[in-house]
Order: C-alpha cells, then sequence, then structure tokens
C-alpha cells in the first residue's frame, strides 16, 4: 500500500525567547492536522525527532492523551528524514492508516560542540578543534573547489540565491537578500567559507501527515505520493563529517550518494525527472558539492550551471525555493520536514511568490550530517 501525503504545518524558523521547542512542535502539528483535515484523535502512530528535547513523544501531552504509539528517533541531521520514512514504511506494511511525522528543536547561538566521545571519537579530535563541523566543511569545499574549476564567485552565487529565496518566504528566518558581492565582502570564517556561507543552529519545529493512498479521498484532492525514502550511512574510505581519518590510497563514495541511487531505483524516477530540489545546504560549498552527489550534474558542471541561474526560481532546476539552511538556520529535527513542508507547496502550486514555473510534478529532498549519513526523499503528484 502505497502511503501520501495530505498535510503540512511549519512553525516559522528562527529565534524565539521563552517559548518551548515543545510548543513550537504544537503549532507545527495543529497546523498540519488543519491542512489534512483530520483530529488529533484520528492518528494512529507516529515518529518525532529532535535533538535538544530529551522526550519529545511527551508531546501527546498538549495536543491529547490519546493512547498513540508516538515513537521517538534520531539520526543527526537526517532525523527528519527517518521520521518521514518510518511514518511512511508504517503505512505501507499495513500497520496504520494515518500516521504523523514531528521534528522540533530549539538550540542555542553558536556552531554545534559537544564531546566527541558521542561519536565515538577521541577527545584529541576535539582538542585540536576538528570537531567544529565549520572546519570540516570548508577543508572539504576547498578540495572539491581545486579539484573540479569551482570558484569563489559560484560559492557567493549560491548563498545570495538561498537569502533571496528567504525573502519570499515568511517563515525563514535571514529574509534580508545579500548580493554576491556583499557575501564575498564578509569575512572569512573557514576558507574558503564565509560569513554568510553558513547557516545556523536555531529553532523551528514542523510536522506532516500521511495516509494510505486509497483512504487519500476522504481527507484531499491534492495528494502527494511518497514515492521513495531512502537512508545511508558511511562507508569505509569515505571522507564525511567528524569521521577524521581514511585509508591512503582508498576512497568510497558519500552516503548522499548511496542513498540517492537507492531512492532513484525504488522510486522508478531519474535526476532527469526532478523539476524542484531541496538539498543540504549547511554551507553554500555542500549546496554546491550536493548537487553531484545527489546525480542532479556532474562534478565541475555547477560552475557553469550556477552562472546561468539553473537554480534559480525560473530556472531548469530550482534549489532550495525556500531559502534552505542559509535561509532558515537548522533546528536539527525539523529542517527535513521544513523541506518536505516546501515541496510539498510546490508540487501543489501553491508556494506564492516562490512558486516555480511550470506545473511540477517531481520533488527531491536531501539530508546529511554527522557522522556520515544521508536521507534522501521523493515525492510526486
Amino acid at each position: 500500500m502505497e502511503a501520501v501525503i495530505i498535510g503540512v504545518g511549519l512553525h516559522p524558523f528562527g529565534r524565539f525567547p521563552g517559548k518551548p521547542a515543545m510548543d513550537m512542535g504544537t503549532d507545527a502539528v495543529r497546523m498540519a492536522l488543519a491542512d489534512a483535515g483530520v483530529s488529533w484523535p484520528q492518528i494512529q502512530g507516529g515518529y518525532i525527532g529532535s535533538y535538544e528535547v530529551a522526550n519529545p513523544d511527551a508531546i501527546v501531552g498538549r495536543l491529547g492523551l490519546t493512547g498513540v504509539p508516538l515513537r521517538g528517533v534520531f539520526n543527526g541531521c537526517a532525523t527528519a528524514g527517518t521520521a518521514v520514512a518510518l511514518a511512511a514504511r508504517a503505512i505501507e506494511t499495513g500497520e496504520h492508516d494515518l500516521t504523523i511525522a514531528i521534528g522540533m528543536d530549539k538550540h542555542p547561538r553558536g556552531a554545534f560542540a559537544a564531546d566527541p566521545s558521542v561519536a565515538g571519537i577521541p577527545s584529541w579530535y576535539g582538542q585540536t578543534g576538528l570537531f567544529l563541523t565549520t572546519h570540516f566543511f570548508g577543508m572539504k569545499i576547498n578540495r572539491y573547489m581545486h579539484d573540479h574549476g569551482i570558484s569563489h564567485e559560484t560559492l557567493a552565487r549560491v548563498a545570495a540565491k538561498n537569502f533571496g529565496n528567504a525573502a519570499g518566504n515568511d517563515k525563514a528566518w535571514r529574509r534580508t537578500p545579500l548580493s554576491a558581492e556583499e557575501i564575498l565582502a564578509s569575512p572569512v570564517l573557514n576558507h574558503p567559507l564565509r560569513q554568510y556561507m553558513y547557516c545556523g543552529p536555531d529553532e523551528g519545529a514542523a510536522a506532516v501527515v500521511l495516509c494510505r493512498a486509497d483512504q487519500a479521498h476522504k481527507y484531499t484532492s491534492t495528494r502527494i505520493r511518497v514515492r521513495a525514502t531512502a537512508l545511508r550511512s558511511r562507508r569505509l574510505g569515505a571522507f564525511e563529517v567528524q569521521s577524521p581519518s581514511f585509508p591512503v590510497g582508498e576512497t568510497a563514495a558519500s552516503p548522499t550518494v548511496d542513498a540517492s541511487q537507492a531512492a532513484y531505483e525504488s522510486a522508478g524516477i531519474g535526476p532527469e525527472d526532478v523539476d524542484v530540489a531541496q538539498l543540504q545546504d549547511t554551507d553554500a560549498g555542500s549546496e554546491v558539492i550536493h548537487m553531484a552527489e545527489n546525480g542532479l550534474c556532474k562534478d565541475g558542471e555547477q560552475e557553469r550551471l550556477v552562472a546561468e541561474g539553473a537554480t534559480e526560481i525560473d530556472g531548469r532546476l530550482p534549489v532550495n525555493t525556500d531559502g534552505g539552511l542559509l535561509g532558515n538556520g537548522e533546528p536539527i529535527g525539523a529542517s527535513g520536514l521544513r523541506q518536505i513542508h516546501e515541496i510539498v507547496l510546490q508540487l501543489r502550486g501553491t508556494a506564492g511568490a516562490r512558486q516555480i514555473p511550470g506545473t511540477p510534478r517531481v520533488g527531491y529532498t536531501h539530508l546529511y550530517g554527522a557522522p556520515g549519513v544521508s536521507a534522501v526523499t521523493i515525492l510526486s503528484t
């Protein structure tokens, strides 16, 4: 049985002093339920993810004590992809007819930091400063630029695009447009990445309601099909965030490549069929790399595609139409569900000022994070 999305809800991303993550999650769930035209007691099961909230399933105290099995999940930055995949799988296997995926987080200011031991890494890795993800992403794109002829101007154009898209999104955090020139003039944080080329941890929540395809007509006339979900962790020889070494002379594809290929095969859809994509843009360089890793172009082609505007809202392959992580920030548990929310709006044709031209039929979402894990979801009308 195929799972379809019938409702989405998104609490704004940003900073909300005095408002707990649980309250943001409650707001997002109520928006998703209203969008789907269902009530909380009708939900038969769900999955909820958060990094900061120790027991996110306690949200039932705000939504209603119905006895619903609400399972907590966490896969780093791929948390929301996991929640959606499991909510869909519960429908596909016949366990439930109506499910929900929820994500919420409230991160303090500054880069993510923790004891390296939580990721199975020795203490020296943190003592040398390498546990900061900003260092890793700077090193990764620096090498990629050298190997594939990507310019600093391309990084700036990617960031400018995403801030520009966020300006048309009333739920985005950073809504002030910045030009490529302004971005290039900002301070270097980790060469070659500058201040306005990084996303920042923040706060927010999102939710998605799913049901059996043969029952969707009860709730909506604009169902969105979940064509594929895939999650992959790193293989030996892959150079990934918080994976500090790999064998000399041996390399392996990123888990993004593996997850992407698995999702395309499962969906029976190829990269050429994708009309709109949401890619993990932890930084501007990550979006560039992930374009190729997700099969949307070849390594090095990003230079030309970005220059000609192919990834703009009115381009051949719009990427991060809602501003991505650069414009929205990253509350880990909710970030991937924000991506799903945007793709659903685009496929429905209800994205307003940022609606892409034509009649999009296939949407793609991608998540990537520590210690080398990636999730892909493919949706279609």
